[in-house]
Formats: structure tokens, C-alpha cells, sequence
């Protein structure tokens, strides 16, 4: 009976399940979130279009998805997964995020509808989107911290970044097949070219809601068995989620400083994609085609390099070290993208260094967390970190898709402008990453630069 007790807590190939349930959703929501960024320069010519949306509408749209976000719903909604738990809130909003997905994809389907029509419905589906996203996302990290605590916490969430990613990558690839390789030149674009990445990513969120609810029964048999639970269902007083822990989180100052790097760090590369293809396409004389496998490495480079950083993490420590290196990395990537003389050498250069970078800063950031925030408290500070990375992911693009607009007739000076942005936050990210080394330096009793191991 004992053996049974332990056994999902124990099993490895119990915690291995219980993550591969866990990535697919992410996956899911990663390609759809990316369908349209290697395709973004279609925009620029919105007579085109049979869907009509111009450059700066494409931004307000991506801007959508951190609406809600930002305007408390990332607050809320981490707090009600602190209080009534990850199973029932995570699978309202995996719920959501499905939903978003089908309302986005029936407005850039449906004929007869103007550009303003579809694009506030598609905003509307992007807000649903965006918001369901973020909780899944919130909800699997903390899963992930739950199953793999005083394991290989990092090597874990590194590997569902890995595989999130691929989503990303794919979508970056597979996207300009769908929409570009049969498309006549000269000859407008179609809503049933434009929605083609669009359908395939719908699919493949309604498998991570199947793959999820398997997951929501493995991990209410893990509570059950380690206690966790009382017969009543009821939480352990020492447990129990109180509303006063959120300032208790407000007030850490570590904390403050992975939710400013976090937001820093990911518009310059999250953003980034957004609007990639059309900046390097100028900046360094590239086709369609190759700009789009380009763009695509950001994603597929942290396949390979978040998981080797992880285990890094886990066996090392020197967290904060990997996300300076990282910061410094992306910055310098920016700059030979905007800088740089315009041969393709440099925009590989680039690309490279923003996947290595985009691969270490969050190997080490992810796990950092735990160790500075009680485990019942996740939920909430993983939602507030998402809320204010998606204050800068509902701006950035805003203000990029303006920059854009605005240089219309002068798509170098438009890339480079650009840039002005992105290595602007590249050099507060640098900045806020060196203030948490300090800060770990001079408490050494938080183990924040330890291995995750001796972190039980």
C-alpha cells in the first residue's frame, strides 16, 4: 500500500507523462500566437488582401492578445488558481484559449465582412486567446514546479519550452507554405490562403485540450496519494491560498526584478517575430522564403539549446549569470540587425545569437521562482510576471506596427526605426538582470545561483 502511496510521486515515467501531457496545449497555443509572423509583410499591401488588414491593424491584432492581460485579468485569474487550484481554473482557461482560437479563425474565414469587422472580432477572439494562454501557461509551470520539485525542475521547464517552441518554429515555417507557395504572384490573397495556418492551429489546441484533461486525472491521483488532499477535498490550513500572500509577493524584491527582466527580454524577441520578416527583408536583401527560415530559427534554436541550458541549471546553478549572458547576447543581436553593413552574414549572425539568447535567459529564470516564492503562491506570482511581460507585448507591437505605417514608402528606414526599439529594451533587460546577480550575491541563503538539486 505504501508502494502504491508514492508511486506517481516516485514513478519517473509518471512525471515524464504528466509533461508531455502538459506541452501539447502550449505547443498548440505557441503556433497559433506565431501563424502569421513570417508572413507579416502581406500586410504592407492591404488592397492585397481580401482580408484588408494593413501593417498597423496586424499590431493592434497582436496587440490583442495581452489585452485582457494587462487589464487585471492575469491578476485575477492567477489568484483563483492559487485559491480553487490547477486543475479546475487551468482547464477553464485552456477552455478559453480553444475558444479565442475558433472566434480569431472565424473572422479571418468568414466572406463579406469588412476590415474593421474582422479585425474587431479577431481582436475580441485574440483577447479570449491571449488571456486563456497565459493562465495554461501559468498552470503548466506551476505543474511543472509541483511534479519536478527537488528534481530536474529546470530540465523540465526547459524542455517544455523546448517543445513549445517547435510549435512556434513550425509555425514560422509552415505558415509561408500555406499562405505563399501557391500563391500567384500579383494576384490578391484569398481569406482561404490567409486562414489556412489559422485551421492548423485550431487543430492542434483542440488535441492539447484532450491531453490536458488526461493530465487533470493524473494529478488529482497524485494529490490524492500524497495527501494533499483530505477525504473532503478540502486544502490543509497551512496550505490554503490567503489574499494577504500577494503583497506578501509584491514585496520581493527578486521577484520585482525576474517580472522587469521577464517583460524586457521577451519584447525583444517575442515582439520581435512579430514583424521579423519585414525587417530583415530590407535590411539584408532576403527573399520571402529564406527570411521566413531565418525568422524560424529563433524558435527551433532554444529546441535544442533550453533543455542543455536547463540541465546546466540543475547541475551548476550561476542562474543569474545565464541571464546576463542572454540579455547581452539578444542586445548584440539587435544591434547588428539594425547597425550592421547589410550583408546576409550579419542577419545570420543575428538570428543566431537571438536563439541562443532567447534559450538561456529563460532556462534560468523559469526555475529561479520556486526558489524564491512558497509553492502555494506560484499560481499568483506566475500570473503577475506574465502581467507585466504583457504590458510591453501589448505596447511593443502597437508602436512597431506605427513605425511601420508611418515608413511606408521607406521599408529600410522603417526596419531600422524599428530596431531604435528593440535595442532600447535590450539594454534595460541587461541592466535589471545585472541588479538580480547583486542582489544574489548578497543573499546567498536564497540559493537563487545554486543547483536546483540542493533546492528541495
Amino acid at each position: 500500500m505504501a508502494t502504491d502511496t508514492q508511486n506517481l510521486k516516485t514513478s519517473r515515467i509518471a512525471c515524464w507523462l504528466a509533461l508531455a501531457c502538459l506541452v501539447v496545449p502550449m505547443f498548440g497555443s505557441y503556433f497559433f500566437d506565431d501563424m502569421f509572423s513570417t508572413v507579416s509583410q502581406i500586410f504592407k499591401n492591404p488592397e492585397m488582401l481580401q482580408l484588408g488588414w494593413n501593417s498597423q491593424q496586424f499590431g493592434f491584432y497582436a496587440g490583442g492578445y495581452s489585452f485582457l492581460c494587462v487589464w487585471g485579468g492575469l491578476i485575477i485569474c492567477g489568484v483563483l488558481l492559487d485559491k480553487f487550484g490547477v486543475r479546475l481554473i487551468g482547464s477553464v482557461f485552456v477552455g478559453m484559449m480553444v475558444i479565442g482560437a475558433a472566434i480569431v479563425t472565424a473572422a479571418i474565414s468568414a466572406p463579406g465582412l469588412t476590415a474593421g469587422t474582422s479585425l474587431t472580432i479577431a481582436y475580441v477572439g485574440c483577447m479570449l486567446f491571449g488571456l486563456g494562454s497565459e493562465i495554461a501557461g501559468v498552470a503548466v509551470t506551476r505543474s511543472i514546479a509541483k511534479w519536478f520539485k527537488g528534481k530536474n525542475v529546470a530540465l523540465a521547464m526547459g524542455l517544455q519550452l523546448a517543445i513549445a517552441r517547435i510549435g512556434t518554429g513550425l509555425a514560422m515555417l509552415l505558415s509561408p507554405v500555406l499562405v505563399l507557395k501557391n500563391h500567384a504572384e500579383g494576384t490578391m490573397f484569398t481569406l482561404a490562403e490567409t486562414n489556412k495556418p489559422a485551421i492548423v492551429g485550431l487543430s492542434l489546441l483542440f488535441i492539447g485540450a484532450i491531453l490536458w484533461a488526461i493530465f487533470v486525472a493524473m494529478d488529482a491521483r497524485y494529490d490524492h496519494q500524497q495527501g494533499i488532499a483530505t477525504q473532503r477535498g478540502e486544502v490543509k490550513e497551512e496550505d490554503k491560498f490567503k489574499f494577504s500572500d500577494i503583497l506578501l509577493v509584491l514585496r520581493n524584491p527578486r521577484f520585482i526584478m525576474i517580472a522587469l527582466l521577464c517583460v524586457f527580454f521577451y519584447c525583444c524577441v517575442i515582439s520581435f517575430k512579430k514583424f521579423g520578416t519585414s525587417i530583415i527583408i530590407p535590411r539584408f536583401g532576403l527573399d520571402d522564403s529564406t527570411a521566413s527560415v531565418m525568422i524560424s530559427m529563433i524558435a527551433f534554436a532554444p529546441v535544442l539549446f533550453t533543455p542543455l541550458f536547463g540541465a546546466l541549471v540543475d547541475k551548476v546553478g550561476k542562474a543569474t549569470t545565464w541571464m546576463i549572458t542572454g540579455a547581452v547576447l539578444v542586445f548584440c543581436a539587435h544591434l547588428f540587425i539594425g547597425f550592421a553593413p547589410s550583408v546576409p552574414f550579419f542577419g545570420y549572425l543575428s538570428i543566431v545569437l537571438l536563439g541562443v539568447g532567447y534559450s538561456l535567459v529563460p532556462s534560468a529564470m523559469w526555475p529561479t521562482v520556486p526558489k524564491i516564492i512558497p509553492e502555494k503562491n506560484l499560481g499568483t506570482a506566475y500570473s503577475m510576471i506574465y502581467w507585466i511581460q504583457n504590458m510591453g507585448m501589448m505596447l511593443v507591437p502597437i508602436i512597431v506596427g506605427s513605425i511601420m505605417k508611418k515608413n511606408s514608402g521607406n521599408d529600410i528606414r522603417a526596419a531600422v526605426h524599428s530596431e531604435y526599439v528593440f535595442v532600447s529594451l535590450g539594454v534595460v533587460a541587461i541592466c535589471v538582470a545585472v541588479c538580480l546577480f547583486v542582489n544574489s550575491k548578497q543573499h546567498p541563503e536564497l540559493k537563487i545561483d545554486r543547483p536546483s538539486k540542493e533546492v528541495a
